[in-house]
């Protein structure tokens, strides 16, 4: 048989627990604000990613073109 013994005086212990539970609320909400914070920035990481490749995709488009267009011009001493 256990015997559960309770102590009138709690306060600091009381103190203590109020202040963890505070502390553990805290990190709570700073987990939640983290994890959002992550989302945004793996979308944005994945917009930045798209907006490389298409920039990239230009890049390779506009080369073409000037290489055509230098083909295009008569050579030097001509």
């Amino acid at each position: 048989m256990t015997t559960l013994i309770f102590l009138k005086d709690n306060g600091p212990m009381d103190a203590d627990l109020k202040s963890l539970e505070e502390r553990v609320t805290k990190l709570i909400a700073l987990c939640a604000q983290l994890r959002d914070e992550n989302v945004e920035l793996r979308q944005e990481v994945t917009r930045l990613h798209q907006e490389s490749q298409s920039l990239k995709v230009n890049m390779t488009q506009a080369s073409v073109q000037l290489e055509r267009l230098l083909s295009a011009l008569p050579e030097e001493g001509l």
